[in-house]
């Protein structure tokens, strides 16, 4: 590397020379497109992060019924845009350690039933009003009170006492909890002013991007909040996020430089648009899962017999082959993997059965085909997905009758109201947050209708159990249930696949969620 193009590299690590430029005189100088493009990249990161400049996004996962209440967020558009707008008391960093955010620290008692939570002082809502404990207080009790229908509200059923001992915050949990501040974590749960009870949709929180412009299904504007308290996040000026549900034109749209940053990259075309100049795809290993899920409590699914029989039938290996490219691994339908610390490789693999599925569908005494509801916007490949499922149900002697769903609506209409239906789930940093958001009898997101004394017996005595050994065998045990009594079919564990262009920097791999579990835009920078 000679001297004039280490020059040329500097300046445009800078930003004072632009890209295009750059690459021109690096090309008359010899140096090939596709190195001094690897070159700036990695100049750019050495730099750190550049304010100013527009973040757009191409997302799947909006809607025209997509509520700015981050009580409501159910899908990936609202996911985004909570971590723009709001945050958490604390937060999860991509190794899986707890975080201050807006709490500074925190402490438990000896028995893990009482925690409190110091405050972060001087930091601004925005609309002008300082956050005091109390905010934080009356949050986590809007989520706490079963009308709020937050998607927190399992986690928060827990906690018995909230209240506010000068600059902290002190709760008590009805019984212990070692896991309480990873349940804090939870997206939904964004502090707002008098926790949301004045006007839950307002958008009013505390993070790094106040609303500018709204339009549910279709697109979001955000601008920097001056007054935001860390300036290690929300690098730029502006973030648009356009809804573009469909995977051919998100792809399209990354590739000619309309966004800049993508989510839901199809495992089928990730390797071609990888070979596009200057896109990066980014593929992560984590907790996130792609089901099709049953209601126990709703005929004919409230039939053992026959959730077994189509637990049998679905091909996992092949699906995990065709669907999933290599971009992930089997499930045993349980939502729990090798992700998390607690998980028992012991516990024996599902694998298809044609024979047994057919035994246990005869015994069910089912006839006729069995409703199975899909939309593409369930999880990339869905639609492809639920076809495998039924060829090779079909060699059981199960007719499954595929109805494709509309993707305006999926999450408010078809998921968690239809009794068999196609979804996704992220995944949570502990196995307490993922049981007790989906599978305690009182979640209020218990999409499989698993309602198990047992089960929420272990669960309950695995938060209090201080010994791992002791709480991971209550974990085996939790986890063979869901497995073979509950209404989850899980065959396959995804990669989070995304892809942004050159034109942004600072990706970091978190395997909470996409998009750096949901934080990319706030975290990311611009490269030119």
């Amino acid at each position: 590397m000679n001297d004039e193009f280490r020059y040329l590299l500097a300046r445009a690590a800078r930003g004072t020379l632009d890209r295009r430029a750059f690459l021109g005189r690096a090309a008359a100088l010899g140096v090939a497109s596709t190195a001094a493009t690897g070159l700036l990249s990695r100049a750019v990161l050495a730099q750190g992060p550049r304010a100013g400049g527009t973040l757009v996004m191409g997302m799947q996962g909006g809607e025209s019924t997509n509520s700015l209440d981050p009580a409501l967020a159910a899908s990936q558009v609202p996911f985004a845009y909570a971590y723009c707008t709001g945050e958490t008391i604390v937060n999860i960093g991509p190794d899986g350690s707890l975080l201050p955010k807006l709490a500074t620290e925190w402490e438990a008692s000896a028995n893990a039933q009482t925690w409190r939570f110091k405050i972060r002082s001087g930091v601004s809502f925005h609309n002008g009003q300082t956050l005091t404990p109390e905010d934080v207080a009356q949050t986590l009790r809007r989520h706490s009170n079963e009308d709020s229908q937050s998607g927190a509200l399992g986690v928060m059923r827990g906690i018995s006492s909230i209240s506010v001992d000068g600059e902290w915050l002190v709760l008590e949990t009805a019984t212990p909890n070692a896991d309480l501040p990873y349940l804090l974590a939870d997206y939904h749960l964004m502090i707002q002013p008098n926790g949301g009870f004045d006007d839950p949709a307002a958008g009013i929180m505390t993070g790094p991007y106040k609303w500018a412009e709204n339009e549910p299904g279709v697109r979001h504007v955000l601008e920097k909040f001056d007054g935001h308290w860390d300036s290690g996040v929300g690098h730029f000026s502006q973030i648009e996020i356009l809804v573009i549900n469909d995977a051919t034109a998100r792809n399209s749209a990354l590739q000619s430089g309309q966004v800049q940053l993508i989510n839901r990259v199809e495992p089928r075309v990730a390797g071609l648009l990888a070979r596009a100049p200057g896109v990066h795809v980014e593929s992560t290993a984590g907790r996130g899962h792609y089901v099709f899920i049953m209601h126990c409590n709703t005929a004919p699914f409230d039939n053992a017999d026959l959730r077994m029989a189509l637990k049998l039938a679905i091909n996992r290996e092949d699906m995990v082959e065709r669907i999933l490219r290599g971009y992930g691994s089997l499930g045993n339908d349980m939502p729990i993997n090798s992700a998390y610390p607690l998980f028992d490789d012991s516990i024996p693999q599902r694998t298809y059965d044609p024979d047994q599925a057919r035994f246990h569908f005869e015994r069910s005494g089912h006839s006729g085909p069995v409703d199975l509801r899909v939309s593409d916007v369930a999880f990339p490949g869905a639609l492809d997905a639920a076809q495998l499922f039924q060829e090779s149900a079909a060699a059981a002697g199960i007719e499954l009758n595929i109805i494709r769903e509309p993707g305006d609506g999926y999450w408010s209409e078809t998921w968690n109201v239809q009794p068999f239906c196609a979804s996704y789930w992220g995944g949570r940093p502990v196995q307490d947050q993922m049981y007790s958001t989906a599978y305690l009898s009182n979640a209020d997101w218990n999409d499989t209708r698993f309602f198990n004394p047992r089960f929420d017996e272990l669960v309950m005595q695995a938060r209090g159990e201080l010994d791992l050994d002791n709480r991971k065998a209550l974990y085996r045990e939790a986890g063979l249930l869901v497995r073979d009594e509950g209404g989850l079919i899980c065959p396959m564990f995804n990669d989070f696949i995304d892809a942004h262009n050159d034109q942004i920097a600072g990706w970091v791999a978190n395997p909470a969620a996409e998009l750096m579990a949901g934080q990319a835009p706030i975290m990311m920078w611009s490269a030119t």
